[in-house]
């Protein structure tokens, strides 16, 4: 990987670890520098999500900030120049999935543009 692939990979882990933030999920405008306009989400439930329906859900506390985000074996690989994809599993309080998503690169920096969770046993 070159040092241009590896500061990509991490910034993009970065972001990922500031929106598993408790306090960061708390705010909507931390929330809003993290996330594309455009972003889209199937949450590990099957839900479709928007950029809109995540920053009210976020916003109002509902997603649960009680007990930080266990995460392990995440990994990223540059598709293309300015774009990052991350594969993760997380453990919310019991609640285990694996999670992946999608990072490009925009004029306000690097952006969360797409994200999945798939339920693990």
């Amino acid at each position: 990987m070159t040092d241009e692939s590896e500061r990509a990979v991490q910034a993009a882990i970065e972001g990922e670890l500031r929106l598993l933030d408790p306090e960061v999920r708390a705010s909507r405008a931390l929330v809003s520098e993290l996330l594309d306009p455009e972003f889209t989400e199937i949450g590990a439930s099957g839900r479709w999500w928007g950029a809109d329906s995540i920053l009210t859900v976020t916003s109002a506390g509902t997603v649960s900030s009680e007990s930080p985000v266990k995460v392990s074996e995440m990994s990223g690989t540059v598709l293309a120049p300015g774009i990052v994809h991350l594969t993760y599993f997380a453990d919310i309080q019991g609640s285990r999935a694996w999670r992946t998503s999608l990072w490009r690169l925009t004029e306000t920096g690097w952006r969360m543009y797409f994200h999945q969770g798939t339920l693990a046993s």
